[in-house]
Order: C-alpha cells, then sequence, then structure tokens
C-alpha cells in the first residue's frame, strides 16, 4: 500500500494536484529509509504546509463572506422595514386631515342637516385622498358580476334586467392600480327568462 501512496504522491506532485496528500505519514517514514529520501519528504512536507495555509485563507475567506453575506440580509430587510414605514407614513399623513374633521364635526352643535352636509364634505375629501393614492372603487351597479371584484351577497329574480347584472352596492370594492384590495360585496340579477333561452 505505500508503493501505491508513493506513486499517488510522486504523480500529485508532478501534476500540482493538491488533492493526492500521503496518508499518515506512510510517505515519510519510507523515504527516510531510502537514500535521498530526506529532500522528498521535505517537498512533500512543505506542499502541506502550503496547502494547510492555502485552506486556512479559504476558510478565514469563507467567514467573512458568511459575515457580509449575514449583514447585507440585516441591511436590506431594515431597508425594507424604513421603507414601508415611509410610504404607509406619506398615507397617514394624507388622512390626518380627514380625521381632524370628523372629530369637528363630532363636537359640533349644528342641526342635522348642517351635519349630514358636513359628512359629505369629509367623505369627499377621503374619496380625494384614496385618489391621489391611485386608490378607485370597483366598478359595480350596471356592470356584470364579475367574480374576481365582486362578492355576490345574494341574487334577485327580475325579468326587466339582463341576468348576472349588478343591481346594488352593499359594500364599495377597491383596488390600487390593478391590484383589488377589496372585493365589491353586491346583490345580483336573476332573470330566469334569459337562462332559459
Amino acid at each position: 500500500m505505500s508503493r501505491k501512496v508513493t506513486e499517488t504522491a510522486n504523480e500529485a506532485q508532478q501534476n500540482n494536484d493538491p488533492v493526492a496528500d500521503p496518508i499518515d505519514g506512510a510517505e515519510e517514514s519510507r523515504d527516510a529509509t531510502q537514500p535521498g529520501g530526506g529532500e522528498a519528504t521535505a517537498q512533500l512536507q512543505s506542499e502541506v504546509d502550503r496547502l494547510k495555509a492555502e485552506r486556512d485563507q479559504l476558510v478565514d475567506r469563507l467567514a467573512r463572506l458568511q459575515a457580509e453575506f449575514e449583514n447585507a440580509r440585516k441591511r436590506e430587510t431594515r431597508e425594507r422595514t424604513d421603507f414601508r414605514d415611509f410610504a404607509v407614513s406619506g398615507a397617514v399623513e394624507q388622512f390626518l386631515p380627514v380625521l381632524d374633521n370628523f372629530q369637528l364635526a363630532l363636537g359640533s352643535s349644528g342641526s342635522v342637516e348642517q351635519l349630514r352636509a358636513g359628512i359629505e364634505l369629509i367623505l369627499k375629501q377621503m374619496e380625494d385622498v384614496l385618489r391621489s393614492l391611485n386608490v378607485a372603487p370597483v366598478e359595480t351597479v350596471g356592470a356584470r358580476f364579475d367574480p374576481r371584484v365582486h362578492e355576490a351577497l345574494e341574487s334577485v329574480d327580475r325579468t326587466d334586467l339582463p341576468d348576472h347584472q349588478v343591481l346594488e352596492e352593499v359594500r364599495r370594492g377597491y383596488r390600487i392600480r390593478d391590484r383589488l384590495l377589496r372585493p365589491a360585496l353586491v346583490r345580483i340579477v336573476n332573470n330566469p327568462q334569459q337562462k332559459e333561452a
């Protein structure tokens, strides 16, 4: 076996193959008994020392890269949180005047008509804020029922309207650009005459 190890070590030294190392000092004990074996042992030992140093450098480099990756991951998480907080604060800031107006309305001592007019103005103000945030209501009454944006609460039998047309909006639905935030809750038409045809 030590002959095979010696041949492998010699081939590795000729090919500069750092993987094929002598096993458990077998090469050293064989070369030490042969004339001129001390020089080969010294060469192999220097190669082993060089490979150990290279391994230590690679392990150190790996540890540094892992630390850099962990720091980058933490930084990305922190930046994402900061961005979300910034976006939310921008939206909340636009709703603060609406909240102020609701508080003023609650403290007012006007008539019911005045209170209603004030609430309608606050509602318009809120719709303006939503529009500025690219939030739009889902089209409902008169539109064809679309399960992607409508949620049917019930169906009402009517023969004067087309089947599956939205008859009434119970709760308004909203979308932000192309993304649905909340489906509209609606009542839809059930026209039995159109189903028979």
